[in-house]
């Protein structure tokens, strides 16, 4: 597996159970290993979802035990595309996802040496949430590690999807380097 540059702010995309919040969660620990805790900012956003007896995503925690020194803003999140059973509930939970997302963005320490984004896109599922604000905040980093779902469950019309994809392009946009994983 790839490593991810401790420097510049990455974005890390595939399918479901590709590693990207494996690989996120090495990072950190490689992060941590030669600068230490101060600064850290880890922000989970990743719904637990079982489907078929298989967990989907995942938070970090599976992975790798953050630093008790690091802040960590960890949301429970929804899955609106795999829970909701309409597009207007689908868009209610991630209004809420967005909603208690920006109580965590205002909760987080100003001055981050290192941010590390688990299932980043999930804040901004809803229409009226701004994916630069996240961006915005990582700018000041000495690195940013975010992942993000990039997959078939992208391609839908529902207004989710629509929102998830432009946030994925707002995302690329701004970042210093794109990393696809393809879960092979």
């Amino acid at each position: 597996m790839t490593d991810v540059p401790l420097s510049g702010t990455t974005l890390v995309v595939g399918p479901s159970n590709a590693g990207k919040t494996r690989l996120t969660a090495r990072t950190l620990t490689r992060w941590v290993d030669r600068h230490g805790p101060d600064g850290v900012v880890v922000f989970d956003f990743a719904p637990e979802l079982e489907r078929d007896g298989q967990v989907l995503g995942g938070r970090l925690d599976r992975f790798v035990t953050p630093p008790a020194d690091a802040w960590q803003g960890v949301l429970d999140a929804h899955a609106p595309r795999a829970t909701a059973d309409s597009d207007d509930a689908a868009l209610a939970l991630a209004d809420d996802n967005a909603r208690r997302a920006a109580r965590l963005f205002d909760a987080a320490p100003s001055d981050p040496r290192a941010v590390f984004v688990n299932d980043a896109t999930i804040p901004f599922q809803h229409p009226d949430a701004d994916p630069d604000r996240l961006l915005d905040y990582c700018e000041g980093a000495d690195v940013a590690v975010l992942n993000a779902l990039e997959a078939d469950a992208l391609d839908g019309d529902d207004p989710v999807s629509q929102v998830e994809r432009r946030t994925l392009t707002a995302f690329r946009r701004r970042v210093d380097r794109v990393l696809e994983l393809d879960g092979e």
